[in-house]
């Protein structure tokens, strides 16, 4: 079992290396650790007095157009199966908040559900932890499961199509 200040080591030399994420096994006790890299660093820049003042008004407001006007998904992936999703036939199952994406009940356990895989409305196909409390999300529909969109421990955003299920 490794004590507080181990753990409170490996976090400082997580980060202050270039890695994004460690994991460490010791008498099968299993820790991971992984940086958060949500909040852009662009936000931060704000908060310091002259870089605001230095950009003009115009560029701003052309930024944030051309951001509105563009918007896009995360992945190539997500792209082509939205553009499946508008099929008549078939129905994208989206995350209902934002937290981490389980594909499983638990890291043993089989998934919930795979590729081809036929669905009833109340069939659970994934759990979505968020604040401690594992969420399970039901398929709302009856179908086969056509792609799986998020990755097991990915984190999800409110809205972000988690599968795509070909309605029968």
């Amino acid at each position: 079992m490794l004590k507080v200040q181990e753990i409170k080591e490996l976090i400082r030399a997580l980060d202050q290396s270039d890695l994004d994420e460690l994991k460490f096994e010791q008498d099968g006790t299993k820790l991971v650790l992984k940086k958060q890299q949500a909040v852009p660093v662009q936000v931060h820049a704000p908060a310091a007095a002259p870089a605001p003042a230095a950009v003009s008004q115009p560029p701003v407001k052309q930024v944030e157009s051309e951001v509105s006007a563009t918007p896009a998904p995360t992945t190539e992936k997500a792209a082509v199966s939205e553009s499946k999703a508008n099929d008549d036939k078939l129905h994208t199952i989206t995350s209902p908040m934002v937290g981490t994406f389980y594909a499983a009940p638990s890291p043993d356990a089989d998934p919930y559900v795979a590729t081809g895989d036929q669905v009833k409305e109340e069939s659970v196909v994934c759990i979505v932890e968020a604040m401690k409390l594992m969420n399970e999300i039901e398929a709302e529909v009856n179908g086969k499961i056509v792609d799986i969109l998020a990755e097991n421990g990915e984190l999800v955003e409110y809205g972000q199509p988690l599968f795509v299920v070909e309605l029968s």
